[in-house]
This record gives C-alpha cells, structure tokens and sequence, in this order.
C-alpha cells in the first residue's frame, strides 16, 4: 500500500557530489519523520540524516556541513544532496519514512526503501 523508492545513488570520485531522492507513494495522510540510513559491508546500519514535518533535522556528525537533507510535503519526498564525498560514505543508502499515517486506517507506520548504491573511488 506504501511504497518508498530510492534513486539518485551511483559511482562517484572523491570530493565529488550525488543528490537522493526518496519518494513515497500510497494511501498516504501524512508522515512524521523522513531520513537516510546507510550500510557499509560488515558495518550496521547508521542513521545518516532525518527530517521532520517541521523541518526540524538531525545530522550523523559524520556528515555534517557536507551533506543536507530537505523535504517537500506536499509531494511527499525527501532529498539528501551529498557533497565533498569521501570514500567511507561508500554503502546503500536507505531512506526512511517513520510516523506514516495511512489515509484508511488514521493509524502510523514505519517504511523502508530499498537501498541505492553510492560508491566513491578514485
């Protein structure tokens, strides 16, 4: 009923910059919370960037003041614009959409997408 695709993830060389988007799709009323995972081989997954109805964020210190996050409600999408890439932000990247309110059931629900790639070497 809800569905959450990822794109905008590929091979890039350090220093180098990559836009993701998310977009969610369905019965949806409203969503809480969007963000950005991302799993690295051996590694658990880590929360990259979120952000609220608000507009309120959070950034891994990891990432922040290269990468930004953003949303646009109406369209029910979250972007993260990577720059200055290094090559430990290798891994899939997950989008997340917490606090989905389905239109049906007036009850929230936690979604997930299904990973894009995003590689960076020289």
């Amino acid at each position: 009923q809800v569905q959450l695709v990822e794109s905008g993830g590929g091979l890039v060389q350090p220093g180098g910059s990559l836009r993701l988007s998310c977009v969610a799709s369905g019965s949806i009323f409203s969503i809480n919370t969007m963000g950005w995972y991302r799993q690295a081989p051996g590694k658990q997954r880590e929360l990259v960037a979120a952000i609220t109805s608000g507009g309120s964020t959070n950034y891994s210190d990891s990432v922040k003041g290269r990468f930004t996050i953003s949303r646009d409600n109406a369209k029910n999408t979250v972007y993260l614009q990577m720059n200055s890439l290094k090559p430990e932000d290798t891994a899939v990247y997950y989008c997340d959409a917490d606090g989905v309110v389905i239109v049906t059931t007036k009850r929230a629900y936690e979604y997930w997408g299904q990973g894009t790639q995003v590689t960076v070497s020289s």
